[in-house]
């Protein structure tokens, strides 16, 4: 497989910022190309400008096929890895082992934060394309093992003081079909527990952002000192698990949305969630999808001069402009029920807006339709329902 003519690879660098499904069906006549290698480099690096624009830049790379593509972590997610392990008591980063290789995104960041660097994949293409890779990203110290991460785990003979593991369990059944759950990954972290916390001090595991971080917690135990929830441009991407061997008790919860963190600790001087007494207020804050993804909605009323709309609103209002704020902050022009002449009045002028809903009895496209605006423009309209049961919206611009 590494050993592609010179044509076929000319081929994919020549035609590599064009169109894939056009492609295959131009060229899948010509003589001395193999077209589906070619295909997988072009459409490879095509994802790779977008999620890791570093490694789109390095001459010479070999990409996977599609589905390893889609798999792995962008740039932006790989280095918050990397900050993870930076606060770490020093001496653990002297080896850090990652059993569940894959395309090796996040094994590269990793590595350059450890001594030894082992990556460890059971699908042999794969092992293949890290060969090759690794050489140009200069991970001259990365060791390759084609095998199982269980084989290598019940072998392993390293000091868990100074060992790192990271496992991105796989996602998908035998049939390719995705799982969320974690005994439903491979391999099983849950039936692996006790020997990787026995292997290393600290072991990060990379789960889906689809599931519930609270069970993953029970379900992982006390040994989770930390919950990373990670968003990229407001799109939760991971669930990250760190355990440490001698934790016990809550973990901390970490809510990551590009430059924005929130950092807590739940069920720690807890709080009811603070409720408005009156919707009108100078400013308006929705929280970013890592926070929402928590939950931790008492925590913003806690930390913020904020006050929850409603309980179920996930919108939070004040009378102070708050920059830093995790989430997106409006500044409200006006407030109103949805009565006809109301809605009139305060929509006077106003043609398109981006509009929103959150606990409103319609979805943000059926109320656009129903005030008759085009999407877009400088205006911003949410949907909501107050601690009364009152339906209303506000007219914002953003900060």
């Amino acid at each position: 497989m590494m050993n592609m003519n010179e044509e076929t690879i000319r081929f994919a660098r020549e035609h590599r910022e064009e169109d894939v499904r056009a492609l295959a069906l131009q060229a899948r006549h010509q003589g001395g190309i193999d077209l589906p290698w070619a295909l997988d480099q072009i459409q490879g690096w095509q994802t790779a400008r977008r999620k890791l624009p570093t490694w789109a830049s390095i001459d010479g790379l070999v990409y996977p096929p599609h589905l390893s593509m889609e798999q792995c972590s962008s740039e932006q997610t790989a280095r918050h890895k990397c900050h993870i392990v930076d606060t770490l008591p020093t001496g653990s980063h002297q080896t850090l082992i990652d059993l569940t290789g894959g395309f090796g995104v996040d094994f590269s960041y990793l590595a350059s934060r450890a001594k030894r660097a082992i990556y460890v994949e059971r699908q042999e293409h794969l092992c293949e394309v890290a060969r090759h890779n690794f050489g140009l990203l200069g991970l001259d110290h990365a060791s390759i093992i084609h095998a199982q991460a269980e084989d290598v785990l019940r072998e392993l003979d390293t000091d868990p003081a100074t060992t790192i593991l990271y496992l991105d369990p796989a996602r998908r059944d035998s049939n390719s079909a995705r799982t969320y759950a974690i005994s439903d990954c491979t391999p099983d972290v849950l039936e692996l527990k006790e020997r990787l916390l026995k292997a290393a001090d600290h072991v990060l595991i990379k789960l889906s952002p689809m599931l519930d971080w609270h069970k993953a917690v029970d379900d992982l135990g006390n040994r989770v000192s930390e919950v990373h929830i990670v968003s990229v441009s407001n799109e939760c991407k991971e669930l990250l698990m760190l355990l440490s061997a001698d934790h016990e008790g809550q973990p901390t919860i970490h809510c990551i949305n590009d430059d924005q963190a929130l950092v807590f600790t739940p069920y720690k001087d807890a709080q009811p969630l603070l409720i408005a007494d009156d919707v009108h207020a100078s400013y308006l804050y929705e929280p970013n999808a890592s926070v929402m993804k928590a939950g931790c909605f008492e925590e913003l009323t806690r930390r913020y001069p904020v006050k929850a709309i409603a309980r179920d609103s996930h919108l939070f209002a004040s009378d102070d402009a708050l920059r830093d704020f995790p989430g997106r902050g409006f500044a409200i022009d006006a407030v109103t029920t949805m009565n006809k002449k109301e809605l009139a009045r305060a929509l006077a002028g106003i043609s398109r807006a981006n509009v929103a809903t959150r606990n409103f009895p319609m979805t943000a496209q059926q109320l656009r339709q129903r005030l008759g605006l085009k999407d877009g423009g400088d205006c911003y309209i949410f949907g909501t329902t107050t601690a009364a049961g009152q339906r209303i919206l506000y007219l914002c611009h953003k900060l």
